[in-house]
């Protein structure tokens, strides 16, 4: 697999990727992160791919998985405050959003959080809903440490902070 920016080009295909992602949740007890609001919306990832950091992970020719991706300091928002825990390491880090996969290939999610961890030089923070016990599965097992809650905007679910460094 390899992973590069996403282009306009991929639009279509990455909307497809994370309509399936939305009915994967819905079946497996995640209702409620992504399908009350078809998140994520297409202006959005229209968006993520004109400042770059919009990314797809590619088997062959095929798109096979997508994600948001950026790196710094302070860069989200939504993790300046952090309940029922804290942040292991206060240094730059990158962050990984909206990570979906095609279910064509298996191991995407672990591909691309790797690639995301090696990026930012071993620094990453990352979220889920409560109820995405995929991903918190997939966290767990490349060794990334629950720290606490943190909230978003977009509604008035918690969720599950994640770090690992």
């Amino acid at each position: 697999m390899n992973i590069r920016n996403t282009t306009l080009n991929d639009l279509a295909k990455v909307m497809t990727i994370y309509e399936r992602a939305r009915k994967f949740m819905a079946a497996n007890g995640n209702p409620n992160q992504w399908g009350g609001t078809n998140w994520p919306p297409e202006d959005l990832i229209r968006n993520d791919i004109a400042i770059g950091k919009s990314f797809v992970c590619i088997e062959g020719e095929e798109i096979v998985g997508t994600f948001y991706y950026d790196f710094g300091k302070d860069i989200e928002p939504t993790y300046e405050k952090i309940y029922e825990g804290a942040w292991l390491n206060d240094s730059a880090y990158g962050v990984v959003h909206r990570l979906a996969a095609s279910g064509t290939v298996r191991g995407v999610g672990k591909f691309c959080m790797t690639w995301a961890f090696e990026r930012s030089g071993g620094h990453i923070r990352v979220d889920t809903h409560p109820d995405n016990k995929v991903l918190q599965h997939l966290l767990s097992g490349l060794g990334y440490k629950h720290c606490g809650t943190i909230f978003v905007a977009k509604d008035n679910y918690p969720r599950l902070a994640y770090e690992k460094f």
